[in-house]
């Protein structure tokens, strides 16, 4: 009598013998934090959205049309947005990449050096001196922008470039991330190793620290960037020569116009559409060299 030899499958890669092969478990999508998340983002996009489609509209179209129904007048408004004033319109916006990027630049570089300081070293009424930050943090800017303009209308420094500059540059919120950046990723035991080795407080800041908050600073510049840039009630204040305005008085004073000229109403629109642009392409440009920085901090560690 022969006997026949049963062989038994052998289990397929990655399962375990005995079990019961099936489709991969599904994820399960929270439904109530989804929603919320797409009501949030609509309520966001749709104002933009609206600014897009209502540039592309003429003067006639505007009022006449479903709202978001595209128009034909794009061109037509950039022609007369660039004819308005002699192309007053470019000026504003120049003005607005003056006072933000530099201002936003000056700004880091302060809140770099006082964040540093902040975490690294140890003296008296260090943490008096936070917390007075953080009062200014939680502090309106509304509230500070009368002051301010007293105290430059006694230098003589209202209605010019630095009367929206000089403001700026010391910004709390800028100064406590710093801080916050630069006590987490800048170890003491290599600030220590620096001095043994003899080098200098600034050269083991400018050669040792600041690589290592960069991504930090990184943030805190977009911040600051996006603050100047939106900011209205201080140039209001300081400035009367509408060829200092930055975009954002600019548009207002477009739209004021607007009450009595509605032909304006399309100008204001297509200038608030180009005005959002230099704001998507920085976050897009720095949104990407944040996360290298990250990347490499990461790596690097």
């Amino acid at each position: 009598m022969s006997s026949v030899a049963v062989r038994k499958a052998a289990p397929a890669a990655g399962t375990t013998p005995g079990t019961a092969q099936g489709p991969p478990p599904r994820r399960r999508v929270a439904l109530v934090p989804t929603l919320t998340l797409l009501l949030g983002a609509l309520y966001c996009l749709l104002p933009v959205a609206w600014v897009v489609i209502a540039s592309t509209k003429s003067g006639s179209e505007l009022f006449s049309t479903f709202t978001f129904l595209p128009g034909s007048g794009f061109t037509e408004n950039l022609t007369d947005l660039n004819a308005y004033r002699d192309g007053v319109y470019w000026q504003w916006m120049g003005n607005s990449a003056l006072y933000a990027g530099l201002g936003a630049l000056l700004s880091t570089v302060v809140s770099a050096v006082s964040g540093y300081a902040l975490a690294t070293y140890r003296f008296r009424g260090r943490e008096a001196m936070f917390n007075v930050l953080l009062a200014g943090v939680l502090m309106p800017p509304v509230i500070l922008a009368i002051p301010q303009y007293l105290l430059l209308a006694k230098a003589d420094l209202t209605d010019s470039y630095l009367s929206v500059l000089l403001p700026q540059i010391l910004s709390p919120y800028g100064v406590y991330l710093s801080r916050i950046y630069a006590a987490a990723a800048v170890p003491a035991d290599v600030v220590e190793a620096g001095r043994m080795d003899g080098a200098g407080e600034w050269r083991i800041f400018t050669r040792i620290a600041l690589p290592m908050m960069v991504p930090g600073l990184v943030t805190v510049f977009l911040f600051q960037f996006v603050a100047v840039w939106n900011n209205f009630l201080l140039p209001y204040i300081m400035l009367s020569d509408d060829e200092k305005f930055p975009i954002t008085l600019g548009l207002h004073t477009l739209l004021e116009q607007g009450a009595n000229t509605p032909a304006l109403y399309t100008l204001v629109i297509t200038g608030a559409f180009l005005a959002v642009l230099p704001l998507v392409a920085l976050f897009l440009v720095v949104q990407r060299f944040w996360s290298l920085d990250l990347l490499s901090g990461a790596v690097k560690s």
